[in-house]
């Protein structure tokens, strides 16, 4: 079996920033189900930093960067089990990307302080 791992840290407040400049970051970078859950929370932003920190991460360990992956991010939805465990799921390119790895494992931890997110995704695949 072969591992794959990413890790992205982000301030929460360059997420503030953006979403202020930019009304349609939100809706461009995190499914419905994923702004649903960072709204609901005290602070929006430093959930949204989280997925955001989960996302960069997933293209990481997929190979990827953020250069010319378009709408990638939204491909790559992190939700949550009933206890509040992160779970990883990939659509359209991610998924595809995914598959030519043949991963057939994901896994992804979020962490929150401060003013910063964690997450580290490890990808695991048969190539």
């Amino acid at each position: 079996m072969k591992i794959h791992q990413g890790v992205d840290m982000v301030k929460a407040s360059r997420i503030r920033d953006i979403c202020e400049r930019h009304g349609g970051f939100v809706s461009d970078v995190f499914t419905e189900a994923e702004r649903q859950y960072c709204f609901s929370k005290n602070d929006p932003y430093l959930h949204l930093a989280g997925r955001f920190a989960a996302k960069e991460a997933c293209l990481k360990a997929l190979g990827r960067g953020l250069t010319g992956i378009d709408d990638t991010l939204a491909e790559i939805e992190v939700t949550n089990l009933s206890g509040g465990r992160p779970v990883l799921q990939l659509s359209g390119h991610a998924k595809k990307l995914g598959d030519r790895l043949g991963i057939s494992q994901a896994t992804v931890s979020i962490s929150h302080t401060g003013d910063y997110a964690v997450s580290t995704v490890i990808l695991a695949g048969e190539k």
